[in-house]
C-alpha cells in the first residue's frame, strides 16, 4: 500500500467504525472512554461532541495530546491515532456534526449550553490490518502453534502514516 492508500484506509475505518476509545491525560494518569467520532476526511480532522460537565474538556485543555483507538473485528482492523485536540464552544460546528441520537445527551440539541466540540488534528496513524476471514486467521494460528513460527496474518500487518492536515 502506498501512503495515500493507507490514509484512505484509515479514514474508511474511522467512518465505518466511528466509536473509539478516546484517551486523554488525567490527573492520575491516562484515561480512556468511548466516544463517537465524526470524521471530516476532506478537512483532515476528527470531531467529537462532548459535555462540559465531564472531565475530557479540562484534560484536553491541560494536555492537548490525545490518542484514539478504533477496532473493526469483522475486518480484523486495529487503528491507533495520535493527535492534538482543542475544545470548541460553537453551536454551528456542533450542528454540522449533530446526529439524531445526540438528543439523549443534549435535549436542547446543538444549542445546549453544556455541549462542547472536541476537534482533533490527527498526527500519526498506526494500522494493523489483518485478513478479513476468521477461518484464515484460525488456520494461521493453529499452524503457528504446531510449527513454533509466527502466524502469517496478511501483508499489511502494521503500517504507520503521518496524517495530512
Amino acid at each position: 500500500m502506498n501512503e495515500q492508500q493507507i490514509q484512505d484506509r484509515v479514514w474508511q475505518i474511522i467512518e465505518h467504525v466511528h466509536i473509539c476509545m478516546f484517551v486523554t491525560h488525567g490527573r492520575d494518569g491516562l484515561r480512556a472512554r468511548p466516544l463517537d467520532a465524526r470524521a471530516d476526511r476532506e478537512g483532515g480532522l476528527i470531531y467529537f461532541l462532548t459535555d462540559m460537565r465531564g472531565t475530557k474538556d479540562n484534560e484536553v485543555i491541560k494536555d492537548e495530546h490525545v490518542c484514539m483507538t478504533f477496532l473493526d473485528p469483522k475486518e480484523k482492523a486495529y487503528l491507533s491515532i495520535t493527535g492534538k485536540a482543542t475544545i470548541v464552544k460553537d453551536a454551528e460546528l456542533a450542528k454540522t456534526y449533530w446526529r439524531k441520537g445526540d438528543e439523549v445527551w443534549w435535549p436542547q440539541r446543538e444549542y445546549d449550553p453544556n455541549l462542547l466540540v472536541v476537534r482533533v488534528i490527527p498526527k500519526v496513524a498506526e494500522l494493523w490490518d489483518g485478513p478479513a476471514s476468521s477461518n484464515v486467521a484460525s488456520l494461521e494460528f493453529a499452524l503457528a502453534r504446531a510449527t513454533g513460527t509466527k502466524p502469517n496474518l496478511g501483508e499489511n500487518r502494521k503500517v504507520s502514516v503521518s496524517m495530512k492536515h
